[in-house]
């Protein structure tokens, strides 16, 4: 039998909350799979600062080059400047 919402304790909810990141990179990563053994399809994915598109087959052709990644310190807000049209 399972365990009804209100039966769940703090602990046990915090033990649930700290394996999220742990299923959501497992579900990206099959869905990722899926996309390419279903449909056959094209993923367009970065690796090793590139962008690339990868085949169902498993062969790989870089689209271009990326810039450098910038670093922001953790807890930092960055916020949209406008533009003038």
């Amino acid at each position: 039998m399972s365990r009804r919402p209100e039966d769940l304790t703090e602990s046990a909810m915090r033990a649930a909350e700290r394996r999220f990141p742990e299923l959501a990179a497992k579900a990206g990563h099959e869905a990722y799979k899926e996309a390419l053994a279903k449909t056959g399809a094209v993923v367009v994915a970065t690796s090793k600062g590139q962008l690339v598109k990868r085949m169902a087959d498993g062969t790989t052709t870089v689209i271009k080059d990326l810039p450098p990644g910038k670093r922001v310190k953790v807890g930092l807000v960055l916020k949209r400047v406008k533009q003038a049209a």
